[in-house]
């Protein structure tokens, strides 16, 4: 346990922030698994709009500096190319 007073408070901030950026991660997940799940289901017009709103979250992520900006664009590029795939199977 710090003593310091400043490490005290700025263990209270990492506390704060790591749960901020634990919330986060876990919205992508899931939204990341909605995407998923439309696209096995086979509901395009579902994963066309998921997949926007995940790109939007990674985005938000990597601004607010809970992912790395590279990290975020590798999970979008992976999902584009998944939906990709998927569109040109159907069509």
């Amino acid at each position: 346990m710090a003593n310091i007073k400043s490490q005290i408070k700025r263990n209270r901030q990492n506390e704060r922030a790591r749960l901020r950026n634990l919330a986060t991660r876990s919205r992508l997940k899931t939204l990341t698994r909605r995407f998923r799940e439309a696209l096995t289901a086979g509901d395009m017009d579902t994963a066309q709009a998921t997949l926007t709103t995940v790109c939007r979250a990674y985005d938000k992520a990597a601004t607010a500096g809970v992912l790395h900006a590279n990290n975020a664009a590798n999970h979008k590029s992976k999902l584009q190319k998944a939906f990709n795939a998927k569109s040109a199977s159907a069509a």
